[in-house]
């Protein structure tokens, strides 16, 4: 994926919007909407981690501030080895998008670590949290920009990047990073703040088709923090979850199945692969 396409994508997203607004031509005419069409500020670092072993390993990472419009960026870091700049783009334009729908005075940003935490021991991934907030320190902050969770990162890791910070500028600032844990300044419920909308707008979408909810049947793709966090939810509302995937397994119960016993059995072998009460579909 290149530059061109990402431009063509948000352009086209952006088009398909205005042409509802019934000042668009106003709005084209006056280039409002041009300003969207790129990313404000795009921050590409490379930095080296000490591993336990004591040899030096460099690693890459992006923060996308796409937007401050209507205030602070606002916007997640993911840590994965498929990380990429056109999608950290792609992501940060669209929470410009999604903080101005919700009708929040944050702007849009996202950010993230090519690295595979599962191949990190915890030293290892303290070090990498430290070192990527040290490189982008100066482009953060509650009033400029402020990161969050996301793919593969934790509470703890946010809490790592919030000391780190705090240390370069020399006093306690909380409020630079979101998702820390509930005793280091963090929100009840944030954990599985994300899944709670998604279950929210499915039962707006479902009711919306005058569907009925109790004894619903539901497939979960992925089961990390906001996929678990989302089947537990759902089946605590009435719904049969049906079938949960990870990336390395997938499982079908066509009667359901208890998420509890899914998710332990899960932490406990590292995969669905032989869990008792589900099917291997994949």
């Amino acid at each position: 994926m290149n530059d061109e396409t990402i431009c063509k994508t948000c352009v086209i997203q952006l088009d398909k919007v205005s042409s509802t607004f019934q000042q668009a031509s106003v709005a084209h005419s006056l280039t409002q909407l041009d300003i969207l069409k790129k990313p404000r500020k795009v921050i590409n670092v490379n930095f080296p981690v000490k591993m336990d072993d004591g040899s030096i390993k460099i690693f890459s990472g992006y923060r996308v501030q796409y937007s401050n419009a209507r205030g602070p960026a606002k916007g997640g870091l993911r840590f994965h080895p498929e990380v990429h700049l056109e999608e950290i783009k792609v992501l940060a334009f669209l929470m410009s998008l999604k903080c101005a729908v919700i009708n929040i005075p944050y702007g849009g940003a996202k950010g993230g670590v090519v690295c595979d935490p599962k191949q990190l021991s915890q030293g290892e991934l303290e070090r990498l949290s430290r070192a990527f907030i040290r490189e982008i320190a100066v482009d953060i902050g509650p009033h400029v920009d402020v990161p969050a969770p996301d793919v593969n990162t934790t509470g703890q890791i946010m809490d790592w990047m919030r000391d780190e910070y705090e240390k370069i500028i020399g006093k306690p600032c909380p409020a630079v990073i979101t998702g820390k844990p509930v005793g280091k300044g963090g929100s009840k419920g944030r954990e599985y703040s994300t899944s709670l909308g998604g279950m929210h707008v499915l039962k707006a979408f479902m009711d919306h088709l005058k569907l009925n909810q109790k004894g619903a049947t539901v497939a979960v793709q992925g089961f990390g923090n906001v996929g678990y966090h989302l089947a537990r939810l759902l089946e605590q509302d009435g719904f049969v979850v049906v079938a949960v995937s990870d990336s390395q397994s997938a499982i079908y119960n066509p009667k359901g199945m208890s998420i509890a016993k899914a998710s332990a059995y899960k932490e406990k072998n590292k995969s669905f692969k032989g869990f008792p009460d589900a099917k291997l579909i994949a």
